[in-house]
């Protein structure tokens, strides 16, 4: 009986601990996967200028941090994805199965003047999902959303996997067109110079100028390669644009599926 009794206690152990911690308390998850919990968390800066997080009346630093939460949302430290590896933290604005933050740094001072002056420091609508974010899993490592790495971690997921590939395809479709505007005004510009060069090395008559002066149906080729590059770096823009709406079609798809 007493054997049982422990292998159920252990049993419950196990369970609980693999639980997320609830949004509703205010803690902070470790990168050796410790959780503290606390009343208040606070980001500052420290006398030196460096950020440090006061929990209650310790302050513990941010380089030990991987994420928090507290009264203004749940954020992911970002210095493993930075060139300077520089802790800073970005703010969880879809949660589920993969959570997605957006790469805006967490700025405690603008919480706390929206906070003052009686507004809510949330936005109506959060910036459309696009590859300068991070996701990632419950508490893992964060990664940068991209096609590889999403490919990846929704593979599992056949809906997911649909939009991504729609997603693939647009920002090929966006590449091609980024490619031929570039050479298009590159074109138009040497044939501009070309036009104007040409015209300025004839040789001109004693006492007269012989030369005919430049009119704008000289320059039309040059117009016509500059306006085509203009336009197809318009519609790259806009199909990347509406192709990048497919990542966050994924992750709301894999979401919904897997809840």
């Amino acid at each position: 009986m007493k054997k049982l009794l422990l292998s159920v206690m252990a049993c419950y152990a196990l369970s609980a601990g693999a639980q997320e911690v609830p949004d509703n308390k205010n803690y902070l998850y470790l990168y050796s996967d410790s959780i503290i919990y606390a009343k208040k968390i606070q980001l500052r800066p420290d006398f030196s200028g460096y950020w440090q997080l006061r929990v209650d009346s310790r302050r513990v630093p941010v380089d030990q941090v991987k994420f928090f939460n507290n009264e203004d949302g749940f954020f992911a430290n970002t210095k493993k994805l930075t060139y300077a590896r520089i802790s800073q933290f970005s703010e969880r604005i879809i949660a589920g199965k993969i959570n997605l933050y957006q790469e805006r740094p967490y700025d405690p001072f603008s919480y706390d003047r929206a906070y003052r002056n009686g507004y809510s420091h949330r936005p109506d609508r959060y910036p459309a999902v696009d590859l300068s974010m991070y996701y990632n899993k419950g508490y893992e490592d964060i990664k940068k959303v991209s096609y590889k790495n999403l490919q990846y971690d929704m593979a599992d997921n056949p809906e997911s996997m649909k939009f991504l590939d729609k997603y693939r395809k647009s920002a090929s479709r966006s590449k091609i067109m980024y490619v031929t505007a570039g050479a298009s005004i590159i074109a138009g510009f040497v044939s501009f110079l070309t036009t104007s060069t040409g015209h300025n090395d004839r040789p001109s008559g004693f006492g007269f100028d012989k030369r005919p002066s430049l009119k704008p149906s000289n320059f039309t080729a040059s117009y016509v390669l500059m306006g085509v590059g203009l336009g197809m770096a318009v519609g790259g823009y806009a199909v990347q644009s509406a192709g990048a709406g497919n990542i966050e079609n994924a992750v709301d798809a894999y979401n919904r599926e897997l809840r």
